[in-house]
């Protein structure tokens, strides 16, 4: 059950960290910046995920599902440059839009995980993981969007 708060740490390290430095050298917090430096960091330990734990991702599909391998490496590839894509301040706010797109679209995976207790990232504790994973599925998109694509 660590997933969860080493994505939350992740997440909210850069930000954190930039807050200690910005009130130590007394200047302004680009808080926009750094929550999208958080959301890369987090996106591109997802990736890492599908290339380390990759048959236990490939568990998280359901076998009707051809390519299931191929298809982890794929969606590994695109969190990996989403992730690279939101530190560029060129790139950040499609790149945001794209994570957001992911989350929604691979959350079916969680639940068919959940329901079926595969034995990755807490999916082996049933469908009550999904009282865990749903909310922090929710943070992140919600992180996505009003600290990365919405300006104040």
């Amino acid at each position: 059950m660590t997933t969860p708060v080493i994505i939350l740490v992740l997440l909210s390290s850069p930000l954190f960290f930039a807050f200690l430095v910005s009130k130590a050298k007394g200047t302004e917090l680009n808080v926009h910046q750094y929550s999208c430096w958080g959301l890369a960091v987090a996106f591109i330990f997802f990736s890492i995920g599908h290339f380390v734990k990759t048959a236990g991702m490939v568990e998280m599909l359901p076998s009707v599902i051809p390519f299931r391998t191929e298809m982890i490496y794929a969606t590994g590839v695109l969190e990996f440059f989403v992730g690279v894509a939101l530190f560029s301040p060129y790139f950040r706010v499609k790149a945001a839009w794209i994570a957001i797109a992911i989350l929604v679209m691979f959350f079916p995976a969680n639940i068919y995980s959940a329901f079926n207790s595969v034995g990755l990232g807490g999916h082996q504790w049933g469908a009550v993981y999904l009282f865990i994973r749903a909310p922090l599925q929710m943070i992140l998109i919600a992180w996505a969007y009003f600290l990365c694509i919405k300006k104040s």
